[in-house]
């Protein structure tokens, strides 16, 4: 009778590799950690990640790019997650990117607003500038 072949263990990772590829401190992932976006195993005083934690690190990341919250985050981390149909999933990821994309145009907006009040504010301190050089002043 042959031998059964045993699968190969699967990835795991420390909490340094992780800091080390994410570029990221440790402080950060254990943040991370008390915020319920990941779930390491221990063993003794040793934290093991797993793909999956590989995973959610990669997705919180890309989240904090993106500038959602960690609220957001969380919820779009689990959604991937969950065994439910994908979707609602994905209409509520569209959803909170569009409310996303709304709230950085509106600030966008608000800054070229204010490029344009302080370009109209050097125009007319160069004006007064001239105009007080032309009288000797």
């Amino acid at each position: 009778m042959k031998n059964a072949a045993v699968a190969p263990a699967a990835r795991t990772y420390t909490i340094g590799e992780l800091a080390r590829e994410f570029d990221l401190t440790t402080r950060a992932i254990r943040f991370y950690e008390e915020a319920g976006l990941l779930c390491p195993q221990r063993k003794g005083r040793l934290r093991v990640y797993t793909q999956g934690d590989r995973t959610r690190l990669k997705l919180t990341q890309r989240g904090k790019r993106l500038g959602l919250s960690l609220a957001e985050i969380k919820e779009l981390v689990m959604m991937y997650e969950s065994p439910r149909d994908t979707v609602p999933q994905l209409r509520r990821y569209l959803e909170v990117l569009t409310a996303h994309r709304a709230d950085i145009e509106s600030r966008m907006a608000d800054l070229q607003a204010t490029l344009e009040d302080i370009r109209a504010y050097e125009t007319e301190a160069r004006g007064l500038l001239k105009t007080l050089g032309a009288t000797g002043g």
